[in-house]
């Protein structure tokens, strides 16, 4: 086990590079917010260090507001959003973007779509041009159904089909959520993906694309007042949907049961075992449960210096990797997970047991301080170096308010990580680590041995 020197020591060289003054005070990025009179909301990030400017358009709606029977027509829909519009030729939009040195791109996932443009900053009125005409004026054809929905099909088979890791991730989460749509894969299931047509595709752009059912994230080389006057002249005069549905989800009954279940294919390279527990998520105006839950992880299986990396691979050389995650910016109730990759020669149920050993030690002996610590010292750290990324910048606004958090929740969580207790973190871990909400799978060859 590395001695708490070693782990003091390992902290002070991943904040090497930060001031004192910046660890202690992180500030707060300059933020403008304002809202069109047709309901679209526009957050504008400054950052004049280098003449770049993102664009990045965030529309309320992802694969778990998609009807039921049409799973994948969201993130079939980002593909066709880059056909023709009535203005504009198929792919005239990503062409120009790369005729002016940019970067475009499009990204679905269960609580949002967004569309994304990088380019220097005076082609800011280009873009803003070019994306609002996407926003309602999409002209499709038949040929396009045909093409992007095979395309689709193919990301399926060459991402997921092809890949036992990713079929076992789908079981997780089927069986992780019993009634919520998150238990749906994103790029959706083949067989329903098969029989997406025009009108379910034209259907699902009618109802969420529209400026009062999105978000405008504008980030680098701009000024507000600038932004505000583009934003008003573009997608200002494209009208709300006065018939946009309001956001209501199929939410999960109380889970009292363990589940378990088994995932077998020959193409296994390495076996392991993944637990999963429902958690959840950041919430507005009340993040400190997150929060903890964030910092559960980070000890819990980070890094190299965590408790299970401590206990399951260097002391009892039972594992050759684990890891705990938790990612509370969603719409609703999150997961935390734990996997654990056994040693040559382990079984998958002893390196279980030996999971399930570490965890149940961390919570009965609590959390070391020096290692809350470093870790708090090492966020403070990412956090600085992350305000020269315009594109990560706008990503962590764009996903936060996509699923219910306000620009003030934003902005509030890092000091919120700083502030919570050791004992808030037991408590979230007594909280969420129950076996009757939680799904234990095992990937495995074909002749894995188990034991």
């Amino acid at each position: 086990m590395l001695s708490r020197t070693l782990r003091a020591a390992a902290g002070a060289i991943l904040c090497a590079g930060i001031s004192a003054a910046q660890a202690q005070d992180l500030g707060k990025e300059p933020v403008t917010t304002f809202s069109l009179e047709n309901g679209m909301d526009v957050v504008v990030v400054e950052d004049h260090r280098a003449p770049v400017v993102q664009q990045m358009v965030w529309y309320r709606a992802g694969s778990a507001d998609e009807p039921k029977g049409q799973s994948g027509v969201a993130h079939f829909l980002e593909h066709l959003l880059f056909k023709a519009t009535e203005t504009m030729a198929a792919g005239e939009l990503s062409a120009t973007v790369a005729a002016n040195g940019g970067q475009d791109n499009a990204f679905t996932s269960y609580d949002y779509t967004a569309y994304f443009q990088r380019v220097a900053s005076d082609r800011l009125e280009l873009m803003m041009r070019m994306e609002a005409d996407r926003m309602r004026n999409i002209r499709l054809t038949e040929n396009d159904i045909v093409t992007e929905r095979d395309v689709i099909l193919e990301e399926r088979n060459q991402r997921t089909d092809n890949n036992p890791r990713a079929l076992f991730g789908e079981q997780m989460n089927a069986s992780q959520y019993l009634n919520h749509r998150y238990g749906v894969p994103i790029i959706g299931w083949r067989h329903e993906m098969e029989e997406l047509d025009m009108e379910d595709a034209l259907s699902f752009y009618q109802t969420y694309y529209s400026p009062n059912n999105a978000i405008l994230v504008v980030s680098g080389d701009v000024d507000p007042e600038e932004v505000k006057q583009l934003a008003e002249k573009y997608y200002g005069v494209i009208p709300a949907n006065p018939d946009l549905p309001e956001r209501y989800r199929a939410q999960e009954p109380p889970q009292t049961s363990a589940r378990r279940l088994t995932f077998k294919d020959p193409r296994v390279a390495q076996p392991y075992v993944h637990r999963s527990y429902l958690a959840p998520e950041r919430d507005p105006g009340a993040q400190e449960k997150a929060a903890a839950l964030y910092l559960l992880s980070e000890l819990l299986g980070g890094s190299t210096t965590s408790h299970l990396t401590e206990r399951l691979q260097f002391e009892q050389k039972k594992a050759v990797w684990s890891g705990a995650f938790y990612n509370g910016t969603s719409l609703d109730d999150t997961t935390f997970d734990l996997i654990v990759v056994p040693a040559e020669g382990v079984g998958l149920q002893e390196a279980e047991d030996a999971m399930d050993a570490a965890v149940a030690e961390f919570i009965r002996e609590g959390v070391d301080p020096e290692e809350l610590n470093r870790i708090k010292m090492q966020l403070r750290a990412s956090q600085i170096y992350a305000r020269d990324n315009v594109d990560g910048i706008a990503n962590r606004y764009g996903r936060a308010l996509t699923s219910g958090l306000t620009v003030e929740d934003v902005q509030a969580w890092p000091d919120l990580l700083q502030a919570v207790t050791e004992e808030q973190i037991i408590a979230a871990a007594k909280e969420v680590l129950r076996p009757e909400a939680s799904v234990t799978g095992w990937l495995m060859r074909d002749q894995e041995v188990t034991q």
